[in-house]
């Protein structure tokens, strides 16, 4: 085998590896848990929370009274773009490879051209592991020394960087910022 075919066909198996990895961490769980304080007393944090959340289309789920938690869920979308983009890269990349067998493998003749039609498959992947139920719990902690509320969030990390950005101001809350600050 010539070494040109050899370092094509390298690079179209890293290619293939590298949509697999892409596929998995595009519909992978990133729940996180973050603790945020308020100098508002629990009610009008946990009311303010609740109605935001409510807006944006989580529906409360219940809650465990003892422990002072508040569910929410949510059905989280795939994106039609990401989905479109997967399926894209997936026809040409089996299309490298069917080009690769070909020339590898003459006797073959058109048929390892037809792998092209894996692209979709991508696409149907991703929208399927995507598109779920989402939870986010409100668990009211016991309040700080100085008063007000603490509050523990858990839910998908864009949840709550968007709690932080647009709830900051108007309910006062405050965390130790690591959210905003992960470049992931």
């Amino acid at each position: 085998m010539p070494a040109g075919f050899q370092s094509t066909l390298l690079l179209t198996v890293l290619l293939a590896i590298g949509l697999v990895f892409f596929l998995r961490a595009a519909s992978k769980d990133r729940t996180t848990v973050v603790d945020v304080i308020s100098p508002q007393p629990p009610l009008t944090v946990l009311d303010g929370l609740s109605g935001w959340l409510e807006q944006r289309g989580w529906k409360r789920d219940g809650g465990d009274a003892e422990r002072q938690v508040l569910r929410f869920q949510g059905q989280v979308a795939s994106s039609d773009v990401l989905a479109l983009l997967l399926t894209l890269l997936a026809a040409i990349g089996a299309g490298c490879f069917g080009l690769v067998l070909r020339q590898l493998l003459p006797q073959l003749t058109w048929w390892p051209l037809l792998l092209v039609g894996l692209g979709p498959l991508a696409g149907w992947v991703y929208r399927r592991r995507a598109a779920r139920t989402e939870a986010l719990e409100l668990q009211l902690l016991p309040a700080p020394i100085d008063g007000g509320s603490a509050i523990r969030l858990r839910a998908h990390r864009d949840e709550l960087i968007a709690i932080e950005l647009e709830l900051a101001q108007t309910l006062e809350l405050a965390s130790d910022g690591s959210l905003l600050s992960s470049p992931i």
